[in-house]
């Protein structure tokens, strides 16, 4: 079952008060959910002082262009992997002022999918200026807006996690 609006706003505001506590700002890389993970962090009031930018990078031009992602990770690896996605969020953090990035990228369905990587692989990272770097590879179920809203909530509990 997909998480609830009200889920994934308490997430956003649980996001929020994490990053509040250390006085530090978040910036999003997302391919597969389109900017979800931004939409959600903005509907929480006062999340200017927490969440810097978005960058939302559905292909691989926009992932190279926007975010330095090397066209050799993406032809050795593909958009959804973990090399992929944790240069996006490195990317993330250098072509902003945030202290901690996440980035999302994945097959969302209902096609798109291989054998090695069927519809709903999502792949996650989160990239801290202090060096951490941590990714994820995440196997999620349901249909097209069920994977999104998983790997919002997936994205955002790793932040969260990472600092507290």
């Amino acid at each position: 079952m997909r998480p609830t609006d009200a889920e994934l706003y308490q997430l956003a505001e649980q996001t929020g008060q994490a990053l509040s506590r250390r006085g530090i700002m978040l910036a999003s890389a997302e391919s597969c959910t389109g900017g979800w993970v931004g939409m959600l962090v903005t509907a929480v009031p006062g999340s200017s002082a927490w969440y810097e930018r978005g960058f939302i990078t559905y292909t691989n031009a926009a992932k190279h262009d926007m975010l330095g992602v090397q066209n050799a990770t993406l032809e050795t690896f593909g958009a959804v992997s973990e090399p992929t996605v944790l240069e996006m969020a490195q990317g993330a953090l250098t072509h902003s002022r945030a202290h901690i990035a996440v980035a999302i990228s994945g097959i969302a369905g209902p096609g798109g999918g291989t054998p090695k990587k069927p519809v709903g692989t999502v792949c996650i990272a989160w990239a801290m200026q202090d060096g951490t770097r941590l990714t994820t590879t995440c196997k999620l179920s349901g249909d097209r807006e069920e994977i999104r809203a998983r790997a919002v909530a997936a994205a955002l509990r790793g932040v969260i996690e990472l600092l507290d």
